[in-house]
């Protein structure tokens, strides 16, 4: 999947080696699903804010189900 920048790259796919849980893991800060990117809330959940701009560089996010067939 390509993203919009390298950093949204990085924190889009970033995996923390001692949390499982990507929810559990302070550094892990952008969530993606299906359909949209989110900035996680770290709150002992797995909430995520979604966002439709990129934080690094500005973009426009699109969601993957339509970047993806």
């Amino acid at each position: 999947m390509e993203h919009c920048c390298e950093t949204m790259m990085h924190w889009a796919t970033y995996r923390c080696s001692e949390h499982v849980n990507p929810s559990e893991c302070p550094d892990n800060i952008i969530s993606l699903s299906q359909h949209s990117y989110g900035i996680r809330v770290h709150d002992g959940g797995s909430a995520s804010i979604a966002i439709v701009f990129c934080p690094w560089c500005g973009s426009k996010l699109v969601a993957r189900s339509a970047r993806e067939p």
